[in-house]
């Protein structure tokens, strides 16, 4: 096919990777002054993984990386981006799609990590395809969600250790005709509750140097009830701006797939959206809130459940700390389901 006449940028490959051990909310609950119940009946969740000591965050990103390779059936030294959305890498600098890059032995790719937390994938997979479109010599691309969210928090905060858990997705981007793939994101940021959800220990106005560990700084911190109001105010509206983007109506949607940070809320906005859960897929119950990956994770786990047919109209949604949101939509088209 000639190559002018492959405007779009499509999906070709998905894969994750989650921790060989996870905790029940019975073994959780023995830190917390709450029952599993109660856990449930606010947040849906079950379990979450956690990561083990020697575990690191590129070791799960190269992992999902190489399984995404794998269903696109693409050579590594054809991507020539790799993105890694991450707000847990294994150092501050440098950045941890250098070491993806060196583990695959990936030199031709560029680099670098996005960080713009639970929409990190949502955006990396838009910059990428943006970056596609703009230049003939980004052939393909790997966008790789990652996160050891357990690394930051406290296992007695009722506020973070319920919710948050460990795990890696990674996307393969390729070019394709137009109008298969990506349509169009739209994002917004609110930054009226900056402090809602954050983790201020090692950043330069509260640097480790010269001071002794303070769990009220040097780990992550979050008002839930503040988080719940953006995410049922915001994020149906920026779904409907990428829908309105790409000309289509919200009745037009056959799937979405929300970052995966609360069942309780997910349930609120599809039906704040007038949909139904028949129309999205949720893992939360079982994996907990992945944060970065958490979408890559639910993505890769619907493609491998076959949710998701070549010709429907696909919507990614997040919202992260900030707090930003972002939704794409995708026409959906994998070119290796059509090889099968």
């Amino acid at each position: 096919m000639n190559k002018l006449s492959l405007t779009g940028v499509t999906i070709s490959g998905v894969g994750h990777y989650l921790p060989a051990h996870f905790e029940d909310n019975a073994t959780l609950c023995r830190s917390l002054d709450v029952s599993p119940e109660w856990i449930v009946e606010k947040t849906g969740i079950q379990r979450r993984y956690i990561a083990a000591p020697e575990d690191s965050a590129s070791d799960y990103a190269v992992i999902a990386a190489r399984r995404a390779l794998e269903m696109a059936r693409l050579n590594v030294n054809e991507v020539d981006l790799i993105i890694v959305c991450t707000f847990s890498g294994d150092y501050i600098f440098p950045p941890m799609s250098a070491k993806v890059q060196m583990e695959l032995k990936a030199a031709g790719a560029q680099i670098f990590d996005l960080q713009a937390n639970c929409t990190g994938f949502v955006t990396g997979l838009t910059v990428a395809s943006d970056r596609m479109k703009n230049d003939d010599d980004v052939r393909n691309a790997l966008v790789i969600g990652v996160e050891l969210c357990s690394r930051y928090i406290d296992r007695t905060d009722v506020n973070t250790a319920i919710y948050l858990s460990d795990g890696a997705g990674a996307a393969v981007l390729c070019r394709a005709v137009k109008d298969k793939g990506i349509l169009a994101s739209a994002f917004h940021t609110d930054s009226s509750n900056y402090e809602a959800v954050r983790m201020r220990g090692g950043g330069s106005s509260f640097p480790m140097h010269g001071r002794i560990f303070d769990p009220a700084i040097d780990l992550m911190e979050m008002n839930g009830i503040a988080t719940w109001k953006q995410a049922i105010t915001h994020l149906p509206k920026v779904v409907r701006k990428s829908c309105e983007k790409s000309g289509v109506e919200i009745s037009d949607i056959d799937f979405l797939i929300f970052h995966q940070a609360n069942l309780k809320l997910i349930e609120y906005i599809v039906r704040k959206m007038g949909l139904n859960m028949s129309k999205t897929y949720t893992n939360v119950q079982e994996i907990g809130n992945t944060g970065a990956a958490s979408l890559a994770i639910a993505l890769s786990e619907a493609v491998a459940n076959s949710l998701l047919k070549n010709g429907d109209l696909v919507v990614l949604a997040a919202v992260g700390a900030g707090f930003n949101f972002g939704a794409s939509v995708w026409r959906w088209h994998m070119p290796a389901k059509e090889l099968n």
